[in-house]
């Protein structure tokens, strides 16, 4: 079994939008001022996003992700659950999170349990935090080869953002935080509630 430790069952409150390159430093430098840290994380992350089909219904999906930037690191599992219906008049998409470290044998382990390899892609950027709340900044590249992330090609000119929250479930308050601090980042780019289950990297 890889799973070590460090099980968190959380909510994420989530915010999307993207911005192109050439608006990039702008950005970067607009969240340096907003932010608590003047100098954001940098990381480069592989993440594989595994599939396990039922008998009816949508898949099970779970997220394993690996840092390249520290290759000792633990890799992380992840299962993010369907956003919340629920109240319309959050600023914030809600979805339940639970992120595990685990072991290198990770891959492994999913294959051996009957989860199937999707797809798998490289996230590459920066991370400021502002309290609560994280922003990370990153392009997202394909893997050509499965397994070599050195032969990768970005998938577009531009560069992903999301604003996100974890915290205890009922913590609302939170997405009127996090629309507040969004209203700071327009006209640079405009942070929206996206339902991830409608994109594929």
């Amino acid at each position: 079994m890889p799973i070590t430790s460090g099980t968190i069952n959380m909510m994420e409150y989530l915010l999307q939008g993207s911005v192109l390159d050439s608006a990039l430093e702008s950005l970067l430098h607009r969240l340096r001022g907003l932010c608590d840290n003047m100098e954001p994380e940098t990381f480069t992350d592989h993440e594989l996003v595994f599939l396990l089909k039922g008998q009816q219904g949508n898949p099970f999906i779970l997220r394993a992700r690996r840092s390249l930037s520290h290759p000792t690191a633990p890799w992380h599992l992840r299962y993010l659950g369907q956003p919340e219906v629920g109240d319309k008049s959050r600023h914030a998409l809600v979805r339940n999170c639970v992120d595990v470290a685990a072991s290198h044998s990770l891959p492994d382990f999913l294959n051996e349990m009957g989860f199937r390899m999707d797809h798998e892609f490289v996230t590459s950027g920066h991370i400021f935090r502002k309290g609560a709340m994280k922003v990370v900044v990153c392009n997202v590249s394909r893997v050509l080869v499965p397994g070599n992330t050195e032969n990768t090609e970005r998938m577009s000119l531009s560069h992903l953002v999301e604003l996100s929250v974890l915290a205890p479930a009922g913590q609302d308050t939170m997405s009127e935080d996090m629309r507040s601090f969004a209203e700071q980042l327009k006209p640079l780019i405009h942070l929206e509630k996206i339902d991830p289950s409608k994109q594929r990297h």
